[in-house]
């Protein structure tokens, strides 16, 4: 029992006509009797009546009439569903992100990709780079906006810059430095320092212990936060001075100022990863959206 057979048959039910049923189909009506004839030995019942004058549907023919019509439409669903899927139009995409360095633009992201792509389920989820990566390799995730991926794993990755930051200050509200707009970097010497914890950023700690040293001092770590918000809060409370990528500004920032370094000039790169084994043309869909507004992703958080 196939597809072609089945047509024939819902065919010549419909039409009440073995020769009406091969006009529709383009065939000849011995064809369409062949296909009734295999219908009916492999079900072992008669489909239809037949005399010289009409043809008529038996309830064993009326019963697999309601069923062929309902395989035809999930074949034909099942068609449907195999083009879309190779479109990324229906599917699964699951995301990961660092919300200190993505809140301002993800939710327009998810948006605009969820109104070409209804079919697909999103799933967000907030994680850090450690997180990120021990996600990916459990593929647990399909994509992920992270900073720059450790260097044994890079190649593993397909990655694409999304905008560059830079490194500020963070000061209390209520700190001597909060007078000033910009500061060097030299004069933190003297600050305890609040620096995100070196396990969820390497490049980032690296850097930022480097960039000290540039400056004549080594610096006074008293905290490393694993979460950019514990970071702001700790900040506000007064336990510190922070050095961290400007993003940070669009998360709860209350109690906070921001001073731009004059001499701590090292580009910090957001980006967008998924897998190079990655073969889903869903994933795909989303990094093209997201490569098309990178742009304006990187004028919005200039």
């Amino acid at each position: 029992m196939d597809i072609k057979t089945l047509k024939s048959f819902i065919s010549v039910a419909v039409h009440q006509s073995f020769s009406a049923a091969a006009r529709e189909l383009n065939t000849v009506q011995p064809a369409i009797s062949r296909h009734i004839a295999m219908l009916e030995d492999e079900l072992g019942v008669a489909l239809f009546i037949r005399n010289s004058r009409e043809v008529i549907i038996t309830s064993a023919g009326e019963q697999l009439l309601h069923d062929a019509k309902q395989i035809i439409a999930l074949a034909d669903k099942a068609k449907d569903q195999v083009k879309r899927a190779q479109q990324g139009q229906v599917g699964e995409l699951n995301i990961a992100y660092l919300s200190s360095a993505c809140l301002s633009f993800m939710a327009d992201l998810i948006r605009d990709y969820s109104e070409h792509h209804p079919d697909v389920h999103v799933s967000l989820f907030e994680m850090t780079a450690t997180e990120q990566i021990e996600a990916f390799k459990h593929n647990q995730i399909d994509v992920g906006f992270s900073r720059p991926l450790p260097t044994g794993i890079q190649d593993e990755f397909i990655s694409t810059d999304i905008y560059i930051d830079k490194l500020v200050a963070v000061v209390g509200a209520h700190h001597p430095l909060a007078q000033y707009t910009e500061i060097a970097l030299s004069q933190l010497q003297q600050q305890k320092l609040i620096i995100f914890h070196r396990d969820e950023a390497v490049g980032l700690f690296d850097d930022t212990i480097m960039l000290c040293k540039q400056a004549g001092f080594s610096a006074n770590i008293v905290s490393q936060p694993r979460h950019m918000q514990t970071l702001l809060t700790e900040v506000a409370a007064g336990l510190g001075v922070a050095i961290a990528p400007h993003c940070i500004s669009k998360l709860y920032s209350q109690g906070c100022h921001f001073l731009t370094l004059t001499d701590a000039h090292k580009s910090i790169a957001t980006q967008l990863h998924v897998k190079s084994t990655n073969h889903s043309a869903t994933v795909d869909a989303f990094v093209a959206l997201v490569i098309a507004n990178q742009p304006s992703i990187a004028k919005n958080m200039a």
